[in-house]
């Protein structure tokens, strides 16, 4: 059953960086910006990224946190973080575990060729570790905007 609104929050712990694991539980009473995206570096995934950094303290100024998800492993994820200043924790999710958990490792088609890998979906999490907001199919021009309204909406 995919996961939905209203619903609780799949738990995960995910290494962020070598020797560190963050776990959903471990950020109970805290809002989750959770958002799953294809691959660092790339030109989506970087503008995506940016745009959350660009509006951190708005983000945070509402009391949540962003996490960012992707098949990455940790390694790619520190260059990423480094090359674009990025304030926030990237997991990696080498064997989409959690992508499947969230119902976003999807069967995609690039070209006509099939391969299996993430929708780009953003789920807010309230303090309580429930979905309160999905955002599927994430076109990134404004979606930060979207986040920050979505946010304030929920205090």
């Amino acid at each position: 059953m995919p996961v939905q609104e209203n619903t609780p929050a799949p738990d995960f712990a995910l290494p962020a960086a070598p020797g560190e694991t963050v776990s959903l539980a471990g950020l109970k009473g805290k809002k989750v910006v959770l958002y799953f995206y294809p691959k660092d570096d790339t030109p989506g995934c970087t503008k995506e990224a940016c745009n959350f950094r660009d509006v951190i303290a708005d983000i945070e100024a509402t009391g949540a946190v962003v996490l960012g998800v992707s098949p990455d492993d940790t390694a790619s994820h520190e260059k990423f973080q480094r090359k674009f200043h990025l304030p926030f924790k990237l997991l990696a999710d080498t064997d989409h575990a959690v992508a499947e958990a969230y119902g976003v490792w999807k069967e995609k088609n690039n070209y006509g060729k099939k391969y299996m890998g993430i929708e780009r979906t953003t789920f807010l999490i309230d303090s309580a570790g429930r979905i309160a907001r999905i955002f599927p199919r994430v076109k990134v021009d404004q979606h930060h905007h979207e986040v920050l309204e979505a946010l304030a909406a929920m205090r």
